[in-house]
């Protein structure tokens, strides 16, 4: 079953997003994941699949909600498309 980005909440850094997913990713017991890069990620699933998204540089994944930061060039409509679409291909 894909998941789903049920909101889009704004933060305090205009580069970075908290994705409120429609359920768990990540497991409570295995704690919060943060990857700055696409190498730091190593074998993380959703973290590959994320850092494929043009413009993402880095990654905050925990129980159900992703930060998701971008290069303060890119823009967030065609972020948070690449990141809705590519958590729809996980599941």
């Amino acid at each position: 079953m894909p998941y789903t980005v049920k909101e889009f909440h704004q933060t305090p850094n205009p580069n970075a997003l908290k994705c409120i997913l429609d359920r768990v990713i990540r497991e409570r017991e295995l704690g919060p994941a943060s990857y700055r890069t696409a190498a730091a990620a190593g074998e993380d699933p959703v973290a590959a699949a994320l850092f494929k998204v043009a413009g993402v540089t880095n990654l905050l994944i925990n129980e159900d909600w992703i930060t998701v930061n971008k290069d303060p060039k890119a823009e967030w409509k065609a972020v948070k498309a690449g990141v809705s679409k590519a958590l729809a291909g996980l599941g």
